[in-house]
């Protein structure tokens, strides 16, 4: 098998504000800073990884200060935590206050088990108060 479950998963997505969105997951959600560009090089994107340490995927957030792309996200592009307990307000609290907003979501199955927030470039987290596989 090709892909199992140690095999490493990097996810890219363009960003508006690098430091908005550096806010937002790791201010606010908590994710980990694994890798920044700290100066711009041309002809290179500036760059931010967030995650967990040692685990086996990460966000790589992008912006190219030479030709921007604008986010194009839509309502069912989602990213999902699976908390296995209840969302606690304090953390949706902190990422509101990180730049993100609390929405509905578009799919009612995400209401019912847990709280949507738009990110600082309008892609959608939903924190799961169910656990994996449940």
């Amino acid at each position: 098998m090709i892909i199992d479950a140690t095999t490493r998963v990097r996810i890219a997505r363009p960003s508006r504000d690098l430091v908005a969105a550096e806010r937002f997951y790791v201010g606010g959600l908590g994710l980990d800073v694994l890798w920044r560009t700290t100066e711009h090089v041309p002809g290179h994107h500036d760059l931010l990884m967030v995650g967990p340490p040692g685990g086996a995927w990460h966000f790589e957030l992008t912006h190219d200060p030479e030709r921007p792309l604008e986010p194009t996200p839509t309502v069912d592009d989602l990213f999902v935590v699976y908390l296995g307990a209840p969302v606690d307000e304090a953390l949706v609290a902190r990422l509101e206050e990180a730049g993100g907003e609390r929405v509905a979501s578009h799919n009612p199955y995400w209401d019912e088990f847990g709280v949507t927030i738009s990110d600082p470039d309008g892609y959608r987290l939903v924190l799961c108060s169910r656990a994996w596989g449940a």
